[in-house]
């Protein structure tokens, strides 16, 4: 058996000493070395006996833990041993800037054994100072003056009993709460807290290979009534990502933009950070070409922040449409929003949108415009002159106004006006409005 004891070092007394993920993110994290990974007092226990020759041995084992530090701006210290036990004890030493005795375990002070801490006082007016001279202690006599804790650690100590570990697991779905440090009055105070958690989500990502699509934040709320008014127990925040997405700036400024815009009912005391969708992660997609691999935001990534900062309604995406009618042929539907046309017809849609007919003009009229008759000739701008049609369109005829409008019969021409040169106009055919006689001209583009 061989540990790994390694515990993370913050200054305290420093104002802008960042924060640690919670202990559970940490594990997750020590899981991608060893699965026998267990928190024992204040310090994160590793079983590396079977897997340490996979990493290249010990020492490069613990080069491989200190380069990949999940929290690179806090110090994380580690010590190693036969037993757990003695691996946490040479951890607090190295934390105290003491050296090892040369006799381990026998040598190690007794401070650094946690079932002793209870009876130390005792132990040291009986002349025990450290591991050894309490094991020589009459093993009876020892047991029912200290209790069988401190015995049964000193056996596991010198390996004469087996360790007993709660291992740490790697759940399915990410879902972290946390306390908060002091109420918060306000959304954008939880960011603070939920960086941390942002933190832990990153370790499970990566540990599990996935990629978050769609995240809730929820809060909980410190009061029931506030003016006479029954508040419900939480709030909540949803965050969704076009793409899968390991990239936590990414997505602490789409939370950021969601806090901004939300005000809570009451101060909050608790936050919660779970996963509603993942996906598998690919990893990411770079170039050899330096030209390639540019800074900045990605298009989806602004498309996201943009549509949370001034709602999902303000960002648009134009969506291909299964219609013959030009004006039907293009929608404009929320960047965020998935499309829910089915397959066959969206395929089609697309097909139609690749091939469009050689004379639509570049410039179409959001609705077409009627147009004056001199006689039985259109006119805008002056009388048109027909120079090519007739082209026949019949469509809507399968749809009510909530499908597809009025059905549309129509004969399209390209016309040359006097004063806007070439135009796209078309004649509604009688029987389209079942009014036989009657012949409406309308204009719906121009050609540049």
């Amino acid at each position: 058996m061989h540990w790994i004891a390694l515990q993370w070092s913050l200054d305290a007394d420093s104002p802008d000493a960042p924060t640690l993920p919670t202990p559970e993110a940490l594990g997750w994290w020590a899981l991608h070395y060893t699965p026998h990974v267990a928190w024992q007092d204040e310090a994160l226990m590793l079983e590396v006996s079977a897997c340490e020759r996979l990493w290249g041995g010990r020492l490069q084992l613990m080069r491989q833990l200190v380069a990949s530090n999940p929290v690179p701006d806090v110090r994380m210290l580690g010590a190693q041993g036969a037993t757990s036990l003695i691996a946490l004890a040479r951890l607090r030493l190295f934390e105290r800037n003491e050296e090892r005795p040369k006799d381990v375990p026998a040598g190690l002070p007794l401070d650094t054994l946690s079932a002793a801490h209870a009876h130390l006082d005792l132990l040291a007016r009986l002349g025990c100072r450290t591991w050894g001279e309490v094991a020589a202690l009459p093993r009876g006599g020892l047991t029912r003056r200290f209790g069988a804790g401190l015995r049964e650690a000193l056996d596991v100590a010198w390996g004469l009993r087996p360790e007993s570990h709660s291992w740490l697991t790697l759940p399915d779905v990410f879902e972290q709460k946390l306390e908060l440090p002091a109420l918060a009055e306000t959304a954008p105070e939880l960011m603070w807290s939920a960086n941390r958690l942002l933190t832990a989500l990153q370790i499970w990502l990566r540990a599990r290979q996935r990629g978050a699509r769609a995240l809730e934040l929820q809060w909980t709320l410190d009061l029931k009534r506030f003016n006479g008014v029954n508040l419900p127990p939480h709030q909540q925040v949803t965050v969704r990502t076009a793409e899968p997405t390991q990239d936590m700036a990414h997505l602490r400024r789409l939370l950021s933009e969601k806090l901004a815009l939300t005000t809570l009912a009451a101060p909050a005391s608790w936050l919660r950070l779970r996963t509603l969708e993942t996906d598998p992660w690919a990893g990411a997609s770079t170039s050899f070409l330096p030209e390639d691999n540019r800074k900045g935001d990605k298009l989806h990534e602004m498309v996201e922040r943009l549509s949370v900062r001034l709602g999902a309604q303000q960002v648009v995406v134009p969506a291909a449409q299964a219609d013959h009618r030009p004006e039907r042929k293009q929608a404009w539907r929320p960047a965020l929003q998935k499309e829910k046309t089915p397959d066959k017809t969206r395929k089609e849609a697309k097909a139609a949108a690749s091939q469009p007919d050689a004379i639509y003009p570049p410039w179409l009229l959001p609705e077409p415009l009627l147009l004056e008759m001199d006689g039985e000739r259109p006119c805008y701008r002056g009388p048109l002159n027909k120079l090519i049609g007739p082209q026949r369109v019949e469509a809507g005829w399968w749809g009510g106004k909530e499908e597809g409008g009025q059905p549309a019969m129509r004969d399209y021409y390209v016309a040359e006006s006097p004063g806007a040169g070439l135009v796209w106009i078309f004649r509604e055919r009688p029987s389209a409005r079942f009014s036989a006689g009657v012949v409406r001209w309308y204009l719906q583009g121009f050609y540049a």
